[in-house]
């Protein structure tokens, strides 16, 4: 129906055709699962209790409940900061990395391969590849930790080592992706504003600040989008690494959602924290592209 109309009111309806297909699918895989998941937020909704039926709750219910629910309001928390700490590392290593990619050395190509790689490992497989090498009592890098520079390497009962584990983690997954895509952006700058730069005599420094900086802004937005989203839905290598824990230490939010779900089979509650979840998502995102945009327009 939706794509009959489409065909009526557009003056392109070959365009229109040729996209009905995609537009169908993200109605089906986007729209659908969306509007059910808030639907079942309102209800209280256990499948394998005795009582296996749906039972309304009232509008607002289950949100209001998330209110007060202090473990889910500290996964959230921990969440952003999981993915304001990571994006930071990873835009800063991405963009060295993505700077000395673009001049001559040995062994370039080599070294881009192998940067690269960690990209085509499923994530799952990254969670228990850093298991076997550093869990306590069979991987190698407590042992090596431990004997050549006295450090107990124990994320198993750190909560802190535990959730630094998991960044170095991510940052060594990730960092590929934002050093192909800066590297990407930077190769397609005009050298105009270069050459005149260095004409009037400014130097590497100023070159990069008021000129590289603020014409990489449209891919720093982009890489940034994607790694701040990615970031905050972290579920697999978590799970693999650590399981949530110590304790909460690493239990973020996606984990605290299955958790909640699969575990304890609260259906209508876990409804509820996925839509707030997602709703805390797309503010930040927001707030973050505006403030982008905004600095953006100032330094042009």
């Amino acid at each position: 129906m939706l794509c009959l109309l489409f065909f009526m009111f557009s003056n392109n309806r070959n365009a229109w055709l040729l996209l009905s297909p995609t537009i169908l699918i993200l109605i089906i895989v986007g729209l659908v699962p969306f509007f059910y998941v808030l639907y079942v937020g309102f209800f209280k909704w256990n499948p394998l209790a005795v009582d296996p039926s749906m039972q309304f709750e009232g509008f607002g219910f289950n949100y209001r409940r998330l209110i007060f629910d202090d473990v889910f309001l500290a996964s959230i928390w921990r969440s952003i900061k999981f993915s304001v700490v990571t994006l930071f590392f990873e835009l800063s290593l991405g963009f060295i990395l993505a700077l000395s990619l673009l001049s001559s050395f040995p062994l370039k190509s080599f070294f881009r391969g192998v940067h690269t790689l960690p990209l085509v490992i499923a994530p799952i497989v990254v969670g228990s590849i850093f298991k076997l090498f550093t869990v306590q009592g069979l991987g190698p890098l407590p042992h090596l930790l431990k004997d050549y520079f006295g450090y107990t390497l124990n994320y198993g009962l750190n909560a802190d080592q535990a959730f630094w584990m998991i960044v170095i983690m991510d940052i060594w997954h990730w960092t590929p992706f934002v050093t192909l895509t800066l590297l990407a952006g930077l190769s397609a700058l005009p050298q105009d504003p270069y050459e005149s730069a260095k004409i009037d005599g400014a130097n590497n420094f100023q070159i990069f600040t008021y000129i590289t900086i603020p014409m990489m802004v449209p891919v720093l937005i982009v890489v940034i989008f994607i790694r701040l989203m990615d970031s905050l839905k972290i579920v697999d290598e978590v799970w693999m690494l650590t399981g949530g824990g110590p304790g909460y230490a690493t239990r973020f939010t996606g984990i605290h959602i299955w958790k909640e779900v699969f575990e304890k089979r609260y259906y209508g509650l876990g409804s509820a924290m996925s839509i707030l979840y997602l709703y805390i998502t797309i503010v930040i995102c927001w707030l973050l592209y505006s403030v982008m945009v905004s600095r953006g327009k100032n330094e042009d």
